[in-house]
This record gives structure tokens, sequence and C-alpha cells, in this order.
């Protein structure tokens, strides 16, 4: 009982010093003079400026661009410049674009293509895609009346054309602005497969072994496919669609 009660005379003298001891530091468990730097009415923003990617957060200032048109990432002030998540595709100027063509200055003797013979010498019908309008297209002094066309792509002197022929006969020669490659796999999304008979089935696959042995039957003909859409401004573009290349015209709804 004497022992105890010499305990707890112990600790009732030494609670005032471990007080004091406290107080000297600011905290308990720092040396004294560790937080005498801080200022208690500081704001975290101030905190922050001390981490780089924080720093001049809060300045103004506008976006700086290159000459190329992409942006800084620091602007005259030093500040941190967001890039933009995506460029802004730029759009044709179709207007233009149908200004600066010019017609054809060639025709074709009575109107004959002389090299749609070998485009069709191995086809049982016609390989070139069909057009049919409702309505007339305009293409600078030249009209195109409502009806069937078989649209062919020709170069001449180094450009491109697209033939548009009725009755075997070349009506019209409308200059190519564009030509570039058919993607990958495009006539198979957009070219429906044949449906074969069961017998048809059991034959193509007979053919596909046996691969050395020629058919009796005409090859394939080339693909092609065929896109209208209509544009801004009553522009019209017609993209045709054959074998490895892709040639893109364009025409008005209304003649100027």
């Amino acid at each position: 009982m004497k022992k105890f009660l010499l305990v707890l005379a112990l600790l009732i003298v030494s609670l005032p010093i471990m007080a004091e001891q406290t107080k000297q530091g600011g905290y308990a468990g720092t040396p004294p003079g560790f937080y005498d730097d801080i200022d208690p009415n500081s704001t975290e923003q101030e905190e922050y400026n001390d981490i780089p990617q924080y720093r001049n957060m809060n300045k103004k200032g506008a976006p700086v661009f290159n000459q190329d048109g992409t942006f800084h990432e620091y602007s005259d002030d030093d500040e941190i410049m967001i890039a933009p998540t995506e460029q802004a595709k730029a759009t044709k100027n179709y207007a233009q674009i149908y200004n600066n063509l010019e017609p054809a200055n060639f025709s074709y003797l009575h109107g004959i293509d002389p090299d749609e013979f070998y485009d069709v010498k191995d086809a049982t019908w016609s390989v070139y895609p069909l057009l049919r309008l409702n309505s007339p297209i305009y293409f600078k002094n030249i009209a195109i009346e409502p009806g069937y066309y078989l649209l062919t792509p020709r170069e001449h002197d180094g450009k491109w054309f697209i033939l548009f022929k009725q009755n075997g006969k070349v009506v019209h020669i409308i200059p190519v602005y564009e030509r570039g490659y058919t993607p990958q796999k495009f006539y198979d999304e957009h070219i429906p497969k044949p449906k074969l008979k069961p017998s048809q089935k059991v034959h193509m696959k007979f053919l596909s072994a046996v691969g050395k042995v020629k058919s009796s039957k005409r090859k394939d003909p080339v693909k092609n496919f065929l896109e209208v859409n209509d544009l801004d401004n009553y522009f019209i573009n017609v993209v045709i669609y054959y074998g490895n290349h892709k040639y893109s015209t364009i025409f008005r709804t209304i003649r100027l």
C-alpha cells in the first residue's frame, strides 16, 4: 500500500514538468522550434506552389500556338497549358475544288471507249458501276440529264477522268479531283455475298480444292461500288470504287 501511494505521488509531481516540455515544442513529439517558420494563416494554395505541376496554376493568360497550330507547353508567362485532346480535322473546300477543276479538252472518236473491250472480255455483265439519276446534275457548262449511266475511270495525259456512258457510247467526260486506294476489306463489308445452293457450294469448294484445274466459267469481274453524298451549298460528291482504287468527282445540283 505504501509503495502504491509513493508511485502515485511521483506521477502527480511529474505532470507539470511534462506539460511544460510539450508547450515548448508547440506540438507533442516534435523538437522545440520545428514549426516556428509555419504561418498558421497561410492557405493551401501556398503549399501547392512548391509542387511543379501546380505552380502558376492561378495565373491568367491565353493559350499560345506554334506556327503549325500546335500548343506550347508553356506560354510567355511560364504558364502551364493543357494540350487539346484531339486536333480538329480540316474539312475540304469543295467550292474551291469545283472552281479549280477544268473540263476535259478531248473526246473519243464516235464516243467509243477503246479500252472497254479489255475490261469486259472476261465478264458476263458490265464491270462498271451504274448511276441512276432522278434529277439533273451539273459540272460547269455540262448538264447531265436524268437517266442511267455506266461510270468508267480513265486516264488521259496523266490526269484521271470519269466517263459517263449510255448505250455503250461516251456522253460526258468529268475530271477526277482525287484518286486514292480502296480500303482493305471494303468490298466484303459493302457488297453482299451471293446466296449459293448446296450443290453450288460443293462445286465451289471442289474448284478451290483442286485449284490448278481450269474452270469453264468466266473470271470474276472487277469489283466496284458507288457512293453519292449531298454536300452544303448545292454540291454533290460522287465516289467510284473500281478495283483497288477510288475516284472522287464533284457536281452541283443547281446550275450557277
